[in-house]
């Protein structure tokens, strides 16, 4: 008879733990029912980029002395710098620059490093098409400045700061 009331009782025992398992699980879902979404509406409403972000690369032709630092300080030999060197003044002539988007890891050493800041990282980061072959940016598109989030009166901007979204 022993075992019978010691079995009823571990059994109402594990009874009362599940139901309280199932109470709390309850109570938190009911709290993240009461939370507004966190999604945004990405082609209407974007989020404002941090200072350090590290987005595409803008490139100024004009500044480039093709010294190759930025191929040299690239984990994967990533920018391609071709230049022909002029032999009546000595300096080498900058012809082509590129970068491949779709290989970049973003590492920003070839902007750090970079002697004449020819380099520097932009705010863009909307970079996906559906051949990877557009992805390989020359000088020409590596000079287009990117239109600022900020500046576009058709995006609502949303602000990725803790202090602002709680303060």
């Amino acid at each position: 008879m022993f075992p019978m009331v010691t079995g009823f009782m571990n059994y109402s025992q594990q009874t009362v733990r599940a139901a309280r398992y199932i109470g709390q699980s309850f109570i938190i879902t009911l709290s993240h029912a009461n939370r507004l979404p966190v999604t945004i509406q990405y082609p209407y409403e974007k989020w404002i980029t941090s200072e350090r972000f590290r987005g595409r690369i803008h490139f100024e032709f004009d500044k480039c002395i093709a010294c190759e630092v930025c191929v040299r300080v690239c984990p994967i030999d990533l920018p391609v710098v071709d230049w022909k060197l002029e032999t009546d003044i000595r300096k080498k002539r900058l012809l082509n620059y590129s970068i491949d988007f779709g290989i970049c890891i973003f590492c920003g050493n070839c902007v750090e490093y970079c002697p004449t800041n020819c380099l520097s990282m932009t705010e863009e980061y909307e970079l996906s098409t559906y051949d990877r072959h557009e992805l390989n940016y020359n000088q020409i598109a590596l000079g287009r400045l990117p239109m600022s989030v900020i500046d576009d009166y058709t995006i609502r901007t949303i602000l990725n700061s803790p202090q602002i979204k709680n303060g």
